[in-house]
């Protein structure tokens, strides 16, 4: 009997073992101001005339793309950071 219960309280001990798990925290969403995408390109009018008018379509698209730059630029640190972040989570564990 001593040796059943032995053996009993071994199978339940051996299957008591803990493996270590894992679980890292979900990556973050990225804020909703980078998550939106550019705006289109204004084309200047076939139309045009004038060239002052064709600077200020070309001056405005300058904006536009410099705008969206930053906003890129903005994702592309943020990502990074977050990217790092999670990786020296996943390393701590």
């Amino acid at each position: 009997m001593n040796k059943l219960l032995t053996i009993l309280l071994l199978i339940t001990l051996v299957g008591c073992k803990t493996v270590p798990v894992t679980v890292a925290p979900p990556f973050p969403d990225a804020p909703e101001t980078l998550r939106a995408s550019c705006p289109d390109l204004v084309p200047v009018s076939d139309d045009t005339t004038k060239l002052s008018d064709a600077l200020q379509v070309i001056s405005k698209n300058y904006n536009q793309y410099y705008e969206c730059k930053i906003k890129v630029d903005n994702w592309i640190e943020w990502y990074t950071m977050q990217k790092d972040i999670q990786d020296k989570i996943g390393k701590i564990k």
